[in-house]
């Protein structure tokens, strides 16, 4: 157990954490010259596309330090606040974590929640200074701003290049001898918790496991202890880049078990693993449920997939535990799903992986948080997901949202237009510092449902690129909501409807109406599209009816003639109008989310 190291990677977006990983793979001679590649371990098309890490990685290397040999076990974590479960969860595996901060620059907003992160589960940290090639570096900077944030010795910072490999014997050298070896009782009843798991069409589920105390080996039979189902492991072993097969996982070591399960609901990441025959008395502490921020709907296209889309989901579930969904059914569109997601970026890649990986094409509907409704009878709480679950206004006492601290770590120049963004947005702001002459900290207090549709991407333009932000979750407050709703031809689409602020609520419906306008197509009727509160109407457009030009064969006679013609053509148009629907299109739900673009 003494030779054994586990570690993650933890970094800001784009911080150089998969570069990284790649030379110590080659370093260790983990994957040979044929197998390498950039990104090695995101194996996600997507992933490879952005250039961004999604799913964290595990995998193993053999180290020789002074004719010792050292089992390393590696995890890669993704970089973006969307992804900061992915991160927890890895942290959770492990007792020591590289930081890493590009030497061009510097620490940012998500360095510091994954540190904060990593420092609540006690990991020995060791900073790492990436990318000092590049020409733009500033090192001693950095390394100011480094100490100033952990403390530690200027010496103990190791500076390094994802692509030359500089610095790269220098890391191994530190995880060895700074990373504390697992903890844990080898005699005492298994306890493995599980912390990431894999669907295989030809195997079932495979789950990856740390083993916190005890031993497991092939053909034992084993309980999950949150489900309470038994099975036989067929087979355990550890990540490679491919799966090794191995007869005993011993205590502090990371690995797979592949034991038949067919069904994805019945393994949950951080469930504990035991034994049947000589069962751990409790489960493994120290793990966060999921908290999803923004909230949409997911219908299939076709009515008759739901079934197949359910399935889908509860899969993909599988390999990523913050996905939570739950059925809900539509007037507009049917059956289908409200999902909670961790960000818009997370709603947008399960959006396609839906697609890519299990060929189902689907609608999202507009997202928004959950809000709290308290009635005037007896003060109950109701929890609000959907703008069409709120309860009718006569009986509404008070709405409450829910609030976040943001921390947006910018340069000095953007200061002003980052301001006037948050405030636009219904922030204040709580605290501004400057980290050195250069870099503000901002802190603002806003409400969440302002920063789901479009912030983070106008923070990014108007900062050109630089700003980073990070947020947490600080409580429900009061809030003058009102529910906006959408209607074609005096039908309300529940799809479309949102709950909003009523500063704001003229300005969107205008917006709201304007756009669709543009995108609905036309119809042999008149379509009135109307944006409504309550039952006042504050904002309208029409979209004309299309008109084929009866009375192009009426030439010469009496006039009478013609308005025959257009007296039957009324009556057919208003014959239409009751009978006929508009089909709204998918790119008019997505339309909402872009309006100011």
């Amino acid at each position: 157990m003494k030779h054994i190291r586990n570690f993650c990677i933890i970094a800001h977006i784009d911080h150089g954490k998969s570069t990284l990983a790649d030379r110590l793979l080659e370093y260790t001679n983990t994957i040979s010259q044929r197998e390498a590649q950039d990104q090695l371990l995101d194996n996600m098309d997507l992933e490879r596309e952005r250039g961004i890490t999604i799913k964290s990685h595990a995998i193993q290397m053999d180290y020789y330090q002074d004719g010792e040999h050292y089992v390393l076990n590696l995890i890669d974590t993704p970089g973006h606040v969307d992804f900061s479960y992915e991160v927890s969860r890895s942290i959770a595996a492990c007792e020591g974590a590289l930081l890493i901060v590009d030497a061009s620059q510097g620490i940012q907003a998500q360095t510091i929640s994954n540190l904060y992160l990593a420092l609540e589960h006690d990991l020995e940290i060791i900073p790492i200074l990436n990318k000092m090639d590049l020409p733009g570096a500033m090192p001693e900077e950095v390394k100011d701003q480094i100490i100033d944030l952990i403390g530690g010795k200027r010496e103990d910072i190791i500076p390094a290049s994802g692509k030359t490999g500089m610095g790269i014997p220098e890391i191994l050298r530190a995880i060895v001898e700074r990373i504390p070896a697992p903890q844990g009782d080898p005699k005492a009843p298994l306890q493995a918790l599980i912390f990431d798991s894999v669907y295989n069409s030809f195997r079932g589920i495979m789950a990856y496991f740390k083993v916190e105390n005890g031993e497991i080996r092939k053909g034992d039979k084993v309980k999950f202890i949150a489900t309470g189902k038994e099975y036989i492991a067929d087979e355990v072993g550890t990540l490679k880049l491919n799966q090794v097969s191995k007869d005993v996982i011993r205590t502090g070591d990371v690995g797979y078990i592949i034991s038949g399960i067919k069904d994805a609901r019945e393994v949950k990441v951080g469930d504990t693993i035991t034994h049947v025959d000589r069962p751990s008395p409790e489960a493994i502490k120290g793990f966060e449920e999921v908290k999803p921020m923004v909230f949409a709907g997911i219908y299939p296209v076709d009515t008759e997939d739901f079934e197949e889309l359910r399935e889908s989901m509860h899969r993909l579930q599988l390999n990523d535990a913050s996905l939570v969904f739950e059925p809900e059914s539509s007037a507009a569109l049917g059956f289908g799903f409200r999902c909670g997601f961790l960000g818009m970026l997370h709603m947008e890649i399960i959006q396609e992986r839906l697609e890519r990986e299990f060929n189902m094409t689907v609608i999202t509907t507009v997202p928004n948080v959950s809000y709290k409704a308290y009635l005037t009878k007896d003060n109950e709480e109701v929890i609000v997901h959907n703008p069409s679950d709120l309860p009718d206004p006569s009986k509404l006492a008070s709405i409450e949202e829910p609030y976040i601290r943001a921390n947006i770590i910018t340069k000095a120049e953007f200061v002003g237009s980052v301001m006037s963004l948050c405030i636009q947005k219904r922030g204040t702001i709580v605290s501004q510092s400057y980290l050195t002459a250069d870099r503000v900290e901002l802190v603002f207090e806003m409400p969440m449902g302002e920063i789901v549709f479009d912030f983070y991407d106008k923070l990014k333009s108007i900062s050109r690129g630089y700003a980073s932000f990070d947020y947490h979750q600080i409580g429900y407050r009061p809030s003058d909501l009102v529910k906006l709703d959408i209607r074609l031809n005096d039908e309300p689409v529940d799809a479309l409807s949102s709950l909003i602020h009523r500063s704001n609520a003229y300005e969107f419906g205008k917006k709201i109406c304007e756009k669709l306008k543009e995108l609905l197509p036309r119809q042999q009727f008149e379509i009135r599209i109307q944006a409504s509160i309550g039952a006042k109407i504050i904002a309208r457009e029409t979209i004309s009816a299309l008109r084929k030009d009866v009375t192009a064969k009426c030439y010469g006679g009496d006039i009478s003639r013609k308005r025959k013609l257009l007296e039957k053509q009324k009556k057919g148009k208003k014959r239409m109008r009751q009978v006929g629907n508009v089909e709204i299109p998918q790119s008019a739900f997505m339309a909402v989310l872009k309006l100011d673009s």
